[in-house]
């Protein structure tokens, strides 16, 4: 693509100029790309409350969840009321290729997505997010995703694996008939199995300091959180995407094997993602029921922060 064009009525602009600082991608790769993986991406976009990180040169990329002014009357908005703005915000239903399309020409990168559909009640999935500490190698990753396919096999449980684009993996389960907060609640159980199967190799302490040199297995990102969908790209040079893994793969890949440019060819016709999902699977009662007993990590952590915080300005210790 140069210069000035139109692609499914969608008239595009700058596709010869860089896409944001330090991305070495212009924003012609980035709506290229959307375009060619349209097919793949959308059904996990599809009826999901769409959130976006954009960028512009010049400027830090910034998460948009309204719809921005001035989108065509063809853009589907849903409502949504956002808590932290306090305020409804109409977030962007992306369905189809046209609509996605606008969206890269707006210098959105990332597409983050609940595990909601707007005409179902209940979630569609849950994901545990493995990240690494600081200076890991992958492989700390992959070990602990093994870890975490332990963990659902113990609970009857089967899930699929992706990069996530940045330096972790996603595990996602399908699950269906079940409440958010059971859902949430299932999603730290099983991240509390996961670190239980090698306390050296993974832990859940929301808190950096207290997480020792170990993979962090954060279970905050189901029930109501978001997560980047699968293919997406992320603001990193190079736009890398998150791309779906074979198990038997995990050992062989690296996050930064899969970008804009690499992931197409890639792919050709095939659509992994989809191949690896299984069918959304009931969750176990015992696990329900354990995860209702685990305290909400991000709530744990502000109190344990302020506690902190209360014992250093007192002079205390913080044992």
């Amino acid at each position: 693509m140069t210069g000035a064009e139109e692609l499914d009525g969608v008239p595009l602009s700058s596709l010869d100029a860089p896409l944001g600082d330090g991305l070495d991608v212009t924003k012609g790769d980035l709506v290229t790309y959307l375009a060619a993986v349209a097919d793949r991406m959308l059904p996990g976009l599809a009826g999901r409350p769409l959130s976006v990180m954009r960028v512009r040169p010049g400027q830090a990329p910034f998460m948009q969840r309204n719809v921005s002014k001035g989108a065509p009357e063809w853009v589907r908005t849903v409502p949504v009321w956002a808590g932290s703005a306090h305020r409804e915000v109409h977030q962007v239903l992306c369905d189809d290729r046209r609509t996605l399309v606008w969206l890269g020409n707006q210098r959105a990168v990332e597409f983050h997505v609940p595990f909601l559909r707007v005409d179902e009640p209940e979630p569609t999935g849950l994901v545990l997010d493995l990240d690494p500490p600081e200076g890991a190698d992958f492989g700390a990753v992959v070990g602990a995703a093994r870890l975490v396919r332990r963990a659902l096999e113990d609970a009857g449980l089967d899930g699929a694996v992706k990069t996530s684009g940045s330096k972790g993996v996603h595990v996602v389960v399908p699950v269906s008939g079940s409440s958010f907060e059971d859902v949430a609640a299932a999603t730290r159980a099983l991240a509390a199995r996961t670190a239980a199967l090698d306390p050296e190799a993974a832990t859940t302490a929301y808190l950096k300091e207290d997480r020792g040199g170990r993979v962090f297995v954060d279970s905050t990102r189901s029930g109501q959180g978001t997560i980047v969908a699968a293919y997406s790209p992320r603001i990193r040079p190079g736009l890398p995407v998150s791309f779906p893994v074979a198990w038997d793969d995990l050992d062989e890949v690296r996050p930064a094997d899969f970008t804009v440019t690499t992931a197409p060819g890639l792919l050709g016709d095939a659509d992994p993602w989809a191949d690896a999902l299984p069918a959304p699977q009931s969750l176990p009662a015992d696990l329900v029921a354990e995860g209702h007993t685990i305290p909400v990590a991000r709530v744990q952590a502000m109190h344990e922060g302020k506690r902190r915080k209360r014992a250093r300005e007192a002079g205390g210790t913080e044992g």
